[in-house]
């Protein structure tokens, strides 16, 4: 009977166990939702004038980058200059051999000889033949005088019809040779004019020769760097064949292509006088906005900047990335990049502790140390406004944040 009752007796047992823990366990405690604070850096907006800078990349051109040619044909007896090198002004950069340039100067000159030669030939022919002309016009008078008294003899059976025709060709001849001296006389002045013309042409193309006689030695006109050697001496070469370059090692020129939505700008300010200058990375370079070129594309304008005093490693061709200074800008605050979301929106962090979005206008870039900040405006952007510069992804305004150092309440 006992063992029988045994197994309720055991589970009677554990249901009063259990019923007792249960009785008696700890009440837990009920959780809360809590809104979470997300952790942020911030900075207080301060009103500043500051200038924007303009990221630019340019050229760097020559502009007064002088080409050398050959002045006449013939050989190249020096050239003491190489590609790459420095030269002062006074250095001797080609030079002809004088062996070529010796005949085809004196050519010229005896060409002009010669024509003022034929000058004074026709001259003295022209005295010539007005002193003949007196002596024919005699002759012609007498043989006039002559034809006629015959002709009166013969009417009068006093002399022979051969007679008269012998007088007759006398005069004929007397008459012939006036005419052929005074038509030699009446075109002296052409050929006396003709002359002139050629002895000038003569003249003005022995100057053209003597000139580039002159030039066959080459001198360096500055100081400057020489390029694009393509001659060596011994080399034959042809009448204007170009010889070398040589760029100035001052006024180098960096051309760089500006947005078209800061071109007014800037010229705006170049016309009030401002000094805009650029400068590069390592401010190795500085350069001196002076123009824009007088056409644009759908890209921009093309700016031309002035290489502030002597240059030295930089070579025409190069790629050079500077920074524009642009016009100073009043009442702007500056602000990392992190600050910014999208194009033109910023966050500031209210008194309750929440995000609040603010519209801005984004005005340019400006230094902050070795970093860069953007500089931006906005009419409710006021001094002491707490703007975060930790980017948030999911910032929105109302969004609950914590300020690093401050306790929120």
């Amino acid at each position: 009977m006992i063992k029988r009752l045994l197994p309720w007796l055991v589970l009677l047992l554990a249901i009063i166990v259990f019923m007792v823990l249960r009785m008696t366990r700890p009440e837990l405690a009920q959780a809360e939702a809590q809104e979470r604070a997300w952790l942020v850096a911030v900075q207080r907006a301060e009103l500043i004038n500051a200038t924007p800078l303009l990221p630019l990349y340019g050229q760097v051109v020559a502009p007064h980058q002088l080409t050398v040619t050959a002045a006449l044909p013939g050989q190249i007896v020096q050239r003491p200059v190489s590609e790459g090198q420095a030269v002062a002004a006074g250095t001797l950069l080609v030079a002809l051999d004088d062996a070529d340039v010796a005949p085809i100067l004196a050519q010229a000159q005896a060409e002009v000889a010669d024509l003022q030669a034929q000058i004074e030939a026709e001259q003295l022919r022209h005295g010539n033949d007005q002193r003949a002309l007196k002596s024919e016009e005699s002759i012609l008078a007498s043989a006039q005088r002559q034809l006629e008294r015959n002709q009166s003899l013969l009417k009068r059976n006093l002399t022979s019809r051969e007679a008269l025709d012998a007088v007759t060709d006398a005069y004929a001849r007397a008459e012939l040779t006036v005419s052929t001296r005074q038509r030699a006389l009446g075109e002296h002045p052409a050929r006396l004019a003709s002359l002139q013309a050629r002895l000038a042409n003569a003249k003005a193309n022995l100057q053209g020769i003597e000139r580039d006689a002159g030039r066959a030695r080459v001198i360096a006109p500055f100081d400057g760097v020489i390029t694009d050697v393509q001659v060596a001496a011994g080399d034959r070469v042809s009448k204007n064949q170009a010889l070398l370059s040589l760029y100035p090692r001052l006024g180098l020129e960096l051309r760089a292509r500006v947005p078209e939505v800061f071109v007014a700008e800037l010229q705006q300010a170049l016309n009030r006088g401002e000094k805009l200058q650029a400068i590069t990375g390592d401010g190795r370079y500085r350069f001196t906005l002076q123009r824009f070129a007088g056409t644009g594309s759908a890209a921009g304008t093309e700016a031309i900047l002035v290489a502030d005093g002597p240059a030295d490693g930089l070579r025409p061709g190069s790629l050079l990335p500077v920074t524009l200074q642009r016009p100073a800008q009043q009442q702007v605050v500056s602000v990392p990049f992190s600050a910014l979301y999208g194009a033109d929106t910023l966050y500031v962090v209210g008194e309750d502790f929440r995000l609040q979005r603010l519209r801005v206008e984004r005005v340019g870039e400006a230094r902050a140390g070795a970093d860069r900040n953007l500089l931006v405006r906005a009419d409710k952007l006021q001094p002491g406004l707490r703007i975060i510069t930790t980017h948030l992804p999911n910032a929105m305004s109302g969004l609950k944040v914590d300020i690093a150092g401050v306790q929120s309440e």
